[in-house]
């Protein structure tokens, strides 16, 4: 290695200009990145941790912040290194996407919609390295193989809605290293991403940094990747730094208390074993006296039996039907009462679909629903309604689902006046209570949606969703967004309302870790049917299907001595759902592999 490293950040502080006056977003940050090596920063929203990598690349300043102090040094290789913080813009145009390439979070809005893959890939190369045009499209090819993009050559013309999220996140990489930068930065570049893709990115990511020596800064708040991917690791918190070292130092003992409790906070998959019922989670700081197993009732509150959706695809002038989305096909399982069935699989398998099929809020084709023995699919639009006072969900994003003009307290009390069950002071009494159930203080009740954190908001969902005391509530991917020591409060809540109240959920996840924490059952989805779905912890200590197997090998998990090789990832491309008028599917079959597990074996195109 170097003794100089190639970037190195010295008591940063950057401000932020706002009505009330300067906001420092973070103060006397210093740390350094060498050759070679992956460099992971953690911390949750807010920490800052965004900030400082923005500063080196001096975007910072395009989103209303200052570099108020402090140097970044960069080595571009020829000599003496750089302040980037006093470069001129001349420079630093020359330094970003050439010497140091920048993934972002979401890669819909890193590729320009207007423009093909291949025109976007060659700009960089024409400007930076002075390559024709035939050159440069020869390279963007080269370089779309490296990220083991298939049919190259095709995608080179495609438009970037034409590519599924995957592969549009493996153009933002190809992009970013199209140039051999000597730093990459990557901001959390797979929190949207499935478990099979992320591990392919992080896969790719290490192998195109072994091949090439480029030096890695890997943003995330998710620890599974960092043990996964980091060679050091910086934890920041409130615009701090508090604690650096290597990723075996941190894991195993950590020093400052903030990054015990974001360990502490991490579910890792493999700790629910021998256990046969779901507990909470243990949080550092936290008095929960007795942690108890809930163990739910073998009662029967919901029975699904071979559902069917599909949406249709239109076409042609008259805009008439011409294939349809299989999205849910023959899909039958049971949730008993108290307990939680998570629906899990990657994007696109129909979990979504099959949740909000349950509820009517997407009409299903064919199959029976019964709630309590009712006929949920027979019922007209009044006794939905009054139905659906037991049957609630939960959404995977808070802030659409709330509505901003309406303070937190009349949105938690608005399903109780839909259907008349409480009114004046008893109202106000029942919100409150509400507040205080999901462990958020009353001062809050008048507050609007945008003054609160994620982590609130998604409570506020919870509380509205407990207002009518339903039976079950369908939880779509209710933690995903969160943060991973506010997702770890959010589950042990929605636990506790568990025992406390006797709740059901079906709770639809593609983070098997958090399945494998709040499940009695599972069911794994893939391109619509269920595959494999019996008791969580003979589908976790026994998967039978080759999907589930391929799923629970790519899981990351928070132990730097647990690292996935990328021999160890198989995955097929997922098959199209989309089919014409004149096909036939098969039923779903099943054998018993032990008592309460089935397996599918219809060919499920696996």
């Amino acid at each position: 290695m170097l003794d100089q490293p190639i970037a190195q950040i010295k008591g940063l502080r950057v401000e932020f200009q706002t009505k009330d006056g300067p906001v420092v977003g973070v103060e006397n940050v210093s740390f350094e990145v060498q050759a070679g090596e992956t460099l992971c920063i953690v911390g949750e929203s807010g920490s800052g941790k965004s900030v400082s990598s923005l500063s080196l690349m001096r975007l910072v300043e395009y989103g209303g912040g200052a570099i108020a102090g402090g140097e970044l040094l960069f080595d571009a290789g020829d000599g003496a290194p750089v302040d980037l913080a006093k470069a001129e813009s001349d420079l630093m145009r020359q330094i970003r996407g050439n010497q140091i390439g920048m993934i972002f979070q979401e890669p819909m809005t890193a590729l320009n919609p207007v423009f093909t893959v291949g025109r976007q890939l060659t700009e960089g190369l024409r400007i930076h390295k002075g390559l024709t045009k035939k050159e440069a499209a020869a390279r963007a090819i080269e370089i779309l193989r490296e990220v083991r993009i298939p049919e190259a050559e095709r995608r080179m013309t495609q438009y970037p809605h034409e590519l599924s999220g995957g592969m549009r996140q493996r153009v933002v990489i190809a992009m970013a290293m199209a140039c051999e930068p000597r730093l990459l930065i990557a901001d959390e570049p797979t929190t949207a991403l499935d478990v099979t893709i992320q591990a392919e990115i992080l896969a790719l990511m290490d192998r195109l940094k072994r091949e090439t020596g480029t030096a890695v800064m890997f943003i995330t708040h998710d620890m599974a990747v960092v043990a996964q991917m980091a060679d050091r690791v910086v934890v920041m918190y409130r615009g701090n730094k508090v604690e650096e070292g290597t990723v075996h130092e941190i894991f195993e003992a950590p020093k400052h208390d903030y990054t015990k409790a974001l360990l502490a906070a991490v579910p890792k998959l493999g700790e629910m074993r021998g256990k046969d019922y779901p507990e909470p989670m243990k949080l550092l700081g936290v008095d929960q006296g007795e942690i108890k197993p809930i163990v739910g009732s073998d009662k029967v509150l919901l029975d699904v039996e071979h559902l069917v959706t599909r949406f249709p695809v239109k076409g042609g002038v008259l805009r008439r039907t011409v294939a349809q989305v299989h999205a849910v096909e023959d899909v039958s399982f049971k949730v008993y009462k108290g307990q939680t069935l998570s629906l899990v699989g990657e994007s696109g398998c129909g979990k979504s679909t099959c949740g909000r099929s349950i509820l009517r809020l997407v009409e299903p084709n064919e199959g029976s629903i019964r709630f309590e023995g009712r006929d949920i699919r027979a019922l007209n639009q009044r006794d939905l309604h009054k139905a659906r006072l037991d049957m609630q969900m939960i959404f995977q994003d808070p802030f659409a689902s709330l509505n901003p003009q309406m303070q937190l307290q009349d949105q938690v009390a608005e399903p109780m006046k839909n259907y008349g069950i409480a009114s004046g002071s008893e109202l106000q009494d029942r919100v409150a209570a509400l507040f205080d159930r999901v462990h958020l203080p009353r001062s809050f009740m008048r507050r609007f949606p945008h003054e609160m954190s994620g982590g609130q908001r998604q409570r506020i969902a919870i509380a509205r969703a407990l207002a009518l005391n339903p039976k079950l509530i369908v939880a779509d991917e209710a933690v995903s967004a969160l943060d991973v020591s506010v997702q770890a409060q959010v589950l042990n809540l929605m636990m506790e309302l568990q025992a406390d109240l006797g709740l059901s959920f079906l709770f639809i996840s593609h983070d098997m870790a958090v399945v494998e924490r709040v499940s009695h059952q599972v069911g794994v989805m893939y391109l619509g049917r269920l595959v494999e779905i019996g008791p969580r912890a003979r589908v976790f200590e026994n998967p039978a299907h080759a999907y589930t197997q391929a799923l629970m090998k790519a899981v990351p998990i928070a132990d730097p001595k647990q690292r996935k090789s990328e021999k160890d990832l198989n995955f097929k491309p997922i098959p199209s759902p989309i089919h014409d008028l004149s096909y036939q599917p098969e039923p779903s079959q099943y054998i018993e592999v032990e008592p309460g597990h089935f397996v599918l074996t219809t060919d499920s195109g696996y």
